[in-house]
Formats: structure tokens, sequence, C-alpha cells
């Protein structure tokens, strides 16, 4: 007969007359539960309709019946979270360095904000875990040109390293070999005797002669045991830190043509806490004296 289903031989249900690859589909009905379940959330969805905000208009949207409002609530939140930090900022305003730090909750606090301030300012040359590069210190060893205390890290953040500011730190090598100071022969033999401080393989011929060019141009700045100056920023030539590379092609650059890094002074780019944070997170990292 026209139009009557085809009845499946093995369940005995109707079928819908769709067919894929000889698989027949059964017309069986939904289960009840699934119905209910598919009833009541139409409910639910009307009644979210009314009490929520829920349909865009032109201008505006359905504000629903208890006015509820994602935007005021984040507002009032951070409204809140606002005056918790200005409160606990506040604390830090007149407090010492080693007074945050003895302290737990203004440590905890100094210690989050200066990480975060860390990462929006500092990173992009020290890197994200402080360890620096090539030309920009390593914060979290004990090896510091200025000095590693709060108050000389303090003072280095505030005022920068051959920055613009009146109070900057300030040191400059000479450019022995560019400015005609020494002779490239004598720029190679204080190398040499360079080498030799840090214990590295070097002519010892050429280091007793450097020696000599060492003591008349370097102890200066240096000292004569070449472990250099904190209040000149002069380095320690003794250890086996290198901003600037310690093998012989880059010492050799160094004494040839000198190095002048920069660091700006944020003392007029970020508030007084926030610097203050700074120093406390730095001298955190493992390397504050």
């Amino acid at each position: 007969m026209a139009g009557k289903k085809e009845v499946d031989q093995f369940s005995g249900v109707e079928t819908t007359g769709h067919e894929w690859d000889g698989i027949k589909e059964l017309n069986n009905p939904l289960p009840r539960w699934w119905l209910w379940t598919l009833y009541a959330t139409i409910l639910w969805s009307f009644g979210y309709w009314v009490v929520m905000p829920a349909w865009p208009l032109v201008s505006d949207y359905t504000r629903g019946v208890i006015g509820y409002s994602q935007r005021a609530e984040l507002a009032d939140t951070m409204a809140k979270v606002g005056q918790d930090r200005a409160a606990r900022a506040g604390s830090l305003v007149d407090a010492s360095l080693e007074d945050i730090e003895k302290d737990p909750d203004m440590q905890g606090f100094a210690m989050a904000a200066g990480q975060a301030a860390f990462g929006d300012n500092c990173a992009p040359c020290h890197g994200s875990g402080a360890q620096g590069g090539k030309g920009y210190p390593n914060l979290s060893d004990d090896d510091w040109l200025w000095g590693g205390g709060l108050e000389d890290i303090h003072t280095t953040i505030l005022f920068g390293i051959r920055g613009d500011h009146s109070d900057t730190r300030y040191s400059q090598m000479p450019a022995f070999l560019k400015d005609e100071l020494l002779t490239a022969e004598q720029v190679d033999e204080v190398v040499e005797y360079v080498l030799s401080l840090s214990g590295q393989d070097h002519d010892q011929g050429k280091a007793a002669n450097g020696a000599q060019i060492f003591a008349e141009n370097c102890t200066v700045c240096h000292a004569e045991d070449g472990k250099g100056d904190r209040a000149q920023g002069a380095p320690n030539l003794t250890d086996a830190v290198w901003l600037y590379g310690g093998d012989r092609a880059s010492i050799r650059q160094t004494v040839a043509e000198s190095r002048f890094g920069i660091m700006p002074a944020w003392t007029a780019r970020l508030d007084p806490v926030t610097i203050k944070s700074l120093a406390v997170y730095v001298h955190s990292l493992g390397g504050g004296e």
C-alpha cells in the first residue's frame, strides 16, 4: 500500500524511510526524560529572560526585573580592591625599606606590586626571570656594580645609571685604543693580564707586561687587585661574572672601545611606592645583600 511505512524485521519498529549504506533509521520516540528536560529548559529560558538582562535592543538591552549588572558588580569589586590597595600602599609611603621587609603584610604587598612592576618595566632588559643578558646585569646573583643592599638598589632604580637625572649613577671607562691612550700591542697585553686575574688561559709573557700597563691605567677604578670599586661602578675582574663577556675577544673590545650601558631613572616614571616595591622585590631575588 502506498505511504505505508516499512517495519524493521529485527526490532519491529517502523523506519523513517531514511537509509545510509544499508543502515535504516528507526522511528523510535524520544525518551520521556529527555522530552521533559527539554520542556523544562524552555520554561527556564522564559523565566530567565524576564528576571535577568537578556535581550539586546537598538541602543540598550532588557534589564530584567532584578536589575542585575555584571558591569556594576565588576566596578564595585574594582573600587573595593582599589580602596584596599590604596590603604596598603599608604602604609609603605613612610615606612623604611628595612621595615617593609620585616613586616610580613607590607612585604607581601610590596613583593606582589614589585613583581608586577618588574614585568611591565624591567623585564624587557633584565628578562622575566631577572637573569639579564649580555650588557644587562643578572639581578639574581651576588655580583653588583653599585651594591646589592636595599638602599643601593633603591638608589639605582630611582636615578638610573648614566641617565639624564642629575643624581644618576655615573662612571665612564676610557676607550683606550679608540682614544689613542694605548697602542694595539698594549691593549693586547693588558687583556692577557685581565684574563690572568680571573684564572683564564693567557699568555704569561704578555700578561707580565700588561700588569704594569694595568697598574698605570686601570687600578684607579678597578683597584690594584682588580676587584673593582662599587663607589665608581667598576666591576670585579677576578671572578667569572662578566657583563659583556669574559672571553679574550670581548675583553679586548671592552678595553679598546669601552662600554656605556644606560639604565633610565624611574623616579619620574613610577610612583614612590612602586619604586620601593621594586627595590624589595629585586632584593629578594637571591642576589640582594
